[in-house]
């Protein structure tokens, strides 16, 4: 039988993390798994140009900034009930993600895809991708147009035998 004790749920706070949000919680209702929230805060000075007149926000800020939008994020219907542990980690995304599957005992990863075009795709290369290829666990990846869950009893009423 399969067991899912911890889910791992990363977000960038996107429309397609929000996706995969509903599948994880739904699995860790169903399962009644931890679900654990991590957010990987990338190096600015990798990403951003070097510019004369924009300072480079600091760790501190960084970390405080992780806190309040993982505190604040509005997570979809259900996330009541569900036992859900949030942090954050410094580094690159996908090999952050991996790390953390490790060293907390993940039997899931549960990530939202973006979908780029394949151009994109190419020159900044996939999160979701690299997270498949490498993870120590199974990784579901969530498409924010994909199938969502519907209970057949729910799909077979019709709005007038709704009450």
């Amino acid at each position: 039988m399969i067991e899912l004790k911890n889910i791992l749920l990363p977000t960038d706070f996107s429309e397609p993390s929000l996706a995969s949000a509903r599948y994880a919680l739904e699995l860790a209702r169903r399962f009644g798994s931890r679900v654990h929230l991590l957010y990987v805060i990338e190096d600015p000075q990798v990403f951003l140009p070097p510019f004369e007149h924009q300072a480079i926000p600091s760790r501190d800020e960084l970390e405080a900034f992780a806190r309040d939008a993982l505190d604040a994020w509005e997570l979809p219907e259900g996330a009541e009930g569900c036992d859900i542990v949030r942090r954050f980690r410094h580094g690159t995304p996908f090999t952050q993600i991996i790390n953390d599957a490790r060293e907390n005992d993940i039997d899931l990863i549960v990530l939202g895809t973006h979908g780029r075009g394949a151009m994109a795709h190419l020159l900044m290369g996939s999160v979701a991708e690299k997270v498949v290829r490498k993870a120590p666990c199974p990784v579901l990846t969530v498409r924010p147009e994909g199938h969502q869950f519907i209970h057949p009893a729910a799909e077979a009423l019709s709005p007038s035998d709704s009450p």
